[in-house]
């Protein structure tokens, strides 16, 4: 199955909510007016696209409908599918990893999938024939350390950890020299998933921020921000969080597959401005894969 096929499957129910209400809309509404447009918001704002971003859908949908003299409902749908499409593309979703070694800082609440995004992660990139290392700096959890050990020995990669609770700007300070020392092409990191208490969070990831520009400067750098994709709108709030704290230049979404609200792709973009990545959609180690914005928004569509 390629990994089209398995964004079409692990899309399915984002595609049933969306496609079904959208669908839902244009069979009931023949004419195109003002009542198809405040059925099809409704439609999207319930497909966990959001209010603000169904807000702008809808709006550049009547502009573009109304310049182009539209009047077939078919013709309505394509144009709808065109501005997602278009929003989902806006930023550059390439993972930049072209300054080696190249540093993926890994931030995200516990429980959201990350740790396992980091095993898959590296195990993509090992697959392309990448010299990969992983850092264990989520030193607050024993469960973390011990989890990347066994992700780092599933994908054969080196690792560098410390004990529980020991200082993870140290952790980062010794995998910036070993990933040098080893001709590492690819560093990924995990931090601490902790956002009740923000100061901490900022002061956390200043410091090991400062370690990785002072140990490896020429290096590319992405700080990917993993979110868990059945949370719906809840994702799209903790984005926001995150975005106060952290330079986030991506997000990981996580468990694709297993929601009917894969629509917060199109709102994080939107709204936070920020592209997706990675994605997930399935639990096997290669179901996690780069973001394509127009296979997605295919994938979302197809019949």
């Amino acid at each position: 199955m390629g990994f089209f096929d398995k964004l079409k499957s692990g899309l399915s129910k984002t595609r049933e909510s969306i496609s079904e209400q959208v669908n839902n809309v244009f069979s009931v509404f023949v004419k195109v007016d003002d009542e198809l447009f405040e059925n099809l918001e409704e439609a999207l704002i319930m497909a966990d696209i959001g209010v603000k971003t169904t807000e702008y859908i809808i709006e550049t949908l009547r502009e573009n409908v109304r310049k182009k003299h539209i009047t077939d409902g078919n013709l309505v749908k394509d144009e709808l599918k065109n501005i997602i499409s278009d929003i989902l593309s806006e930023k550059d979703t390439s993972v930049d990893i072209s300054h080696k070694p190249a540093v993926i800082l890994v931030i995200g609440v516990n429980g959201v999938g990350k740790t396992t995004s980091i095993g898959k992660i590296a195990s993509h990139y090992k697959s392309q024939g990448k010299k990969v290392m992983l850092a264990a700096a989520d030193t607050f959890r024993a469960a973390a350390i011990d989890q990347l050990d066994i992700w780092a020995e599933r994908s054969n990669c080196d690792i560098i950890k410390h004990q529980e609770n020991s200082d993870p700007a140290s952790v980062i300070f010794d995998a910036c020299n070993a990933a040098k020392a080893r001709g590492t092409d690819i560093l990924i990191c995990d931090t601490a998933g902790r956002l009740h208490n923000k100061k901490n969070l900022m002061a956390e990831l200043a410091k090991i921020n400062k370690v990785i520009e002072r140990e490896l400067p020429g290096s590319s750098r992405e700080t990917l921000l993993v979110l868990d994709a059945t949370t719906g709108q809840n994702a799209v709030s903790q984005a926001k969080l995150f975005g106060e704290t952290a330079d986030i230049t991506g997000i990981i979404l996580t468990k694709l597959d297993g929601t009917a609200k894969g629509g917060i792709v199109i709102s994080i973009a939107k709204e936070q401005n920020l592209p997706v990545k990675f994605i997930g959609v399935g639990e096997g180690i290669d179901d996690l894969q780069e973001f394509n914005s127009a296979d997605f928004a295919k994938a979302l569509f197809e019949e």
